[in-house]
């Protein structure tokens, strides 16, 4: 266990150097949310502040973990690293773990910030639990994908992985209304997305309305099946040495 944590605070110490990784996770959403805040009256039935609050820190934290991992984990496999600390006493779930807790730890941060600024800036009032929830859904929505970063990455080159890591980055943030609340058959199809079942139970909370089920349920149901990809994708990709 001691071998993961200090593998964890390594790969915590490289993402803080990473100019551009923060500047995804963290810069980015606080800069879309000055912007955009104020741009309309409310959704989902809550001020449109405290939803576009909400969806940028999901935003934030979805981008760190599965774009900040797959394509690093692709190329890390690439030039032989994770070959490399198969040669060390960690476990050889050891890599996959730490890359979690990275991702878990780093995306925090950005909820964090983001929330803050909705507070202060964009006005919005909670009481004490309700942002001690809404930060724990979005944070555990958004890090299941993690899970399918693992995945991507160790089945992919960096070639391939880039480019579906993006087509997923841009079909989850879409449909699941991070950029905007959708309406319609796009809206209803996105209901079907972690993202917008992040971001729905979030709002959710914040109006103080039941939480449907299913909504929950579909959280766990995207964490193991994207659990289940990561798995078969490490197994089917595992290197002797």
């Amino acid at each position: 266990m001691s071998g993961i944590l200090l593998l964890t605070r390594t790969e915590i110490n490289r993402l803080r150097r990473n100019r551009r990784y923060l500047i995804f996770t963290t810069a980015l959403p606080v800069v879309l949310y000055l912007l955009w805040s104020k741009a309309g009256k409310s959704a989902y039935g809550v001020d449109f502040a405290a939803y576009y609050m909400v969806a940028m820190a999901t935003f934030g934290a979805f981008a760190g973990a599965l774009n900040g991992n797959a394509i690093r984990i692709s190329e890390e496999r690439k030039v032989g690293w994770i070959r490399q600390l198969r040669l060390t006493p960690l476990p050889a779930s050891g890599y996959v773990v730490a890359k979690i807790l990275t991702a878990m730890a780093t995306t925090l941060v950005s909820i964090v910030i983001v929330m803050l600024v909705g507070r202060f800036y964009g006005g919005v009032h909670l009481a004490l639990w309700q942002w001690f929830v809404v930060a724990a859904i979005v944070w555990l929505g958004s890090t299941i994908f993690a899970a399918l970063a693992v995945a991507i990455g160790y089945r992919y080159p960096p070639d391939q992985a880039q480019p579906i890591t993006l087509f997923v980055y841009l079909v989850f943030t879409i449909l699941g209304g991070v950029w905007f609340p959708l309406t319609g058959a796009l809206g209803n199809i996105g209901k079907a997305t972690p993202t917008y079942e992040a971001i729905r139970i979030s709002t959710d909370v914040i109006g103080n309305v039941s939480v449907p089920g299913y909504l929950i349920l579909g959280l766990f149901v995207w964490l193991a099946v994207f659990a289940a990809l990561a798995t078969l994708s490490v197994r089917s990709m595992a290197e002797t040495v």
